[in-house]
């Protein structure tokens, strides 16, 4: 099979997806949020609403024309994710475009949906049915991506490190604020926030802020999302870490569904952001540089050493913005 015929059925795997009928989309989000509470019906369209926005011919011919594909298949094994809704498709479709055989080990809290998508990208292509396994372990493998937690992440290394890999840890997202945002990119940074319950390494754990920044504007703008206050799982964290800081007399801001807290650190708990104020942005640009190594990516307008996106589109990655900063594709070019 081809390049341009795999192409070309990604391409109908995305048309596909954006022509499911209502009660094919109802039947999909309920076994997934039956199989994990985390996942809501409205967090699964937005995972979809992402995968089709590069589901598309042109996108994704001008993005692989870039490489020299390889002539030789190999067998790579992907160890998912499954903290958010397919968060593990994209290793899966550039393993599949790049010409080589998945050997996928899907994680048990998000098992549904890769195998869907699966199943309708085999309908419109077969020829995928002997490029795609899904197993329990891997075996025979010649190459790895492994994404997980910074625990898992040693595990990895020890059965994996022989091979070529690609293996990822825990990373999460910082926002900087000027004071000068519209109440429309404040809201699109709820969006960053509270996307997936925070859950995934592209929402926004983490806000710096000029030195007597003003809360009120960013609160009025963050409250069409408090309905997350409603999901049972994370009202218990927001409840807990309330406490815990009530009892500990902590300092903090609360919305009534969120918990602000004045913090140094770049990975706060479920239910809360951390915020540092600066005074300049040599200081923001120091602190970026100094957790680069955690960070997934950074919102905002300011003027960093890094690439900033805008508000409201950290969890709408290009086809071309690799996790971890670690071109996927080149990888599989070369192994």
């Amino acid at each position: 099979m081809d390049i341009d015929k795999r192409i070309k059925a990604f391409a109908r795997l995305g048309q596909r997806i954006a022509n499911l009928t209502d009660e094919q989309r109802l039947q999909l989000y309920d076994r997934a949020v039956a199989a994990n509470r985390w996942f809501t019906a409205d967090n699964i369209a937005m995972a979809l609403s992402g995968i089709g926005r590069f589901l598309d011919e042109d996108t994704l011919t001008n993005w692989l024309q870039r490489y020299q594909l390889p002539a030789e298949s190999k067998t790579v094994g992907l160890v998912m994710a499954g903290n958010i809704p397919l968060v593990g498709f994209h290793d899966m479709m550039s393993v599949l475009l790049a010409g080589h055989r998945a050997q996928v080990k899907l994680s048990s809290q998000d098992s549904i949906l890769p195998r869907a998508l699966a199943d309708l990208l085999l309908e419109e292509e077969p020829a995928f049915a002997d490029r795609l396994q899904f197993v329990d372990k891997l075996q025979n493998s010649d190459a790895v991506i492994a994404t997980g937690s910074d625990n898992s992440a040693r595990y990895f290394k020890k059965y994996f490190g022989h091979l070529p890999h690609i293996i990822r840890q825990n990373r999460t997202s910082a926002a900087v604020l000027t004071g000068h945002e519209t109440p429309d990119e404040l809201n699109g940074l709820g969006s960053d926030i509270f996307s997936y319950f925070g859950l995934g390494c592209r929402n926004v754990a983490k806000l710096y802020v000029p030195q007597g920044y003003d809360f009120a504007s960013l609160f009025e703008a963050l409250q069409p999302y408090e309905e997350v206050f409603n999901h049972p799982k994370y009202f218990n964290n927001y409840e807990y870490n309330k406490a815990i800081y009530l009892v500990n007399r902590t300092p903090h801001l609360d919305t009534g569904f969120a918990l602000f807290k004045e913090d140094t650190g770049l990975v706060s708990p479920l239910a809360v952001v951390y915020y540092e104020e600066y005074e300049d942005m040599k200081q923001v640009t120091a602190s970026l540089a100094q957790y680069a190594h955690k960070l997934q990516c950074v919102v905002g307008k300011a003027n960093t050493d890094r690439p900033m996106i805008p508000f409201g589109q950290a969890q709408f990655p290009a086809v071309d913005d690799y996790a971890d900063n670690v071109d996927t594709l080149k990888f599989l070019c070369r192994i």
